[in-house]
């Protein structure tokens, strides 16, 4: 008998299994995004994925934008971001959902607003006319929004100058602008390193939510994994709460950042799992509306259809 060429048995074999009722290409590696020191370094850290029946294949990026990005473009099926971003995100069309909550415990408050120590800017309504870099539709700027907000001010009385994290640091260095509203890290290495002062931060103005997010394309087709992926995140997010200086060491080795930078970023943005009710519904219905009438996002869906409860029993407490 001749021997069947490759090409043909190739075909072959996906012919018989279809005919047998088994996908030939059954997805076995979740794509997952991670902001550069999030997702990646935890799970690390806690050694989150040992005996997944699984590839994680990790993407990371220097912001919640470029996340989404690469998210709505379906390069990645799921990542962590901030709930602004996500709902910004969301307005403006992509195809994803959250499908696991995480609030932090200190509430807002790793998010600020920072100015230099010697800036004649001393409380949020002097920011009036001045320049503030942040990234569009980050945390950062959702903060800034809410303290404009609350000074009695709007966007319109000041410059937000649009730049992703890095571009924004060297920008707030070089004097380019007034103030600069950002999060995490950079929080900590302005606070420990850069001689700046916190003109405001996100205590009792934000959530402190937080979602993973997935692609409808991958809900749908890489359920069993995700389900997987996100219990295994939730218990690595439980974990960190008692073993803040084990992360705190895996985030400096993986993102080059200052020991005391790391474990100042860790204390802050901790936080536990949370189910994906109404409560979050509400809340990230009325950012929304702060976004709205800031005149940020101009139309927007109806935001109960941003979230999936149906993974709450995966990430609930074992």
């Amino acid at each position: 008998m001749r021997r069947v060429r490759p090409a043909l048995a190739a075909a072959l074999a996906i012919s018989l299994a279809a005919c047998q009722g088994k996908a030939p290409d059954q997805p076995q590696t979740l794509k997952i995004a991670s902001q550069k020191g999030g997702t990646k370094s935890l799970m690390l850290a806690a050694h989150a994925l040992d005996g997944a029946p699984y590839k994680v294949e990790w993407s990371e990026f220097p912001s919640a934008q470029a996340l989404l990005e690469a998210l709505g473009a379906g390069a990645v099926d799921a990542g962590a971001v901030g709930d602004a971003p996500f709902v910004f995100a969301y307005a403006a069309g992509a195809p994803i959902k959250a499908v696991l909550a995480t609030r932090a415990s200190g509430g807002g408050a790793s998010t600020a607003i920072l100015v230099k120590a010697g800036s004649p800017i001393r409380a949020p309504a002097d920011l009036k006319g001045k320049r503030i870099a942040t990234g569009r539709g980050s945390i950062g700027h959702y903060l800034l929004i809410r303290v404009l907000e609350k000074a009695g001010l709007t966007p319109r009385d000041v410059t937000v100058v649009y730049l992703n994290p890095g571009d924004c640091r060297a920008a707030f260095s070089s004097g380019a602008v007034d103030a600069w509203a950002t999060w995490g890290s950079y929080v900590g290495l302005a606070q420990l390193h850069d001689r700046t002062r916190l003109l405001a931060d996100g205590d009792g103005l934000l959530t402190g939510i937080g979602f993973e997010a997935a692609t409808d394309t991958a809900i749908a087709a890489k359920r069993a994994q995700l389900t997987d992926f996100l219990a295994r995140l939730a218990r690595a997010e439980r974990w960190e709460s008692s073993h803040q200086a084990e992360y705190a060491a895996v985030l400096a080795k993986e993102t080059g950042l200052p020991q005391d930078v790391a474990l100042y970023t860790v204390s802050r943005v901790r936080g536990a799992p949370v189910p994906m009710d109404g409560t979050i519904v509400a809340e990230e219905r009325d950012t929304l509306s702060r976004f709205l009438r800031a005149g940020v996002i101009t139309a927007a869906p109806n935001i109960d259809g941003a979230f999936d409860s149906a993974f709450n029993a995966a990430v609930a407490q074992p």
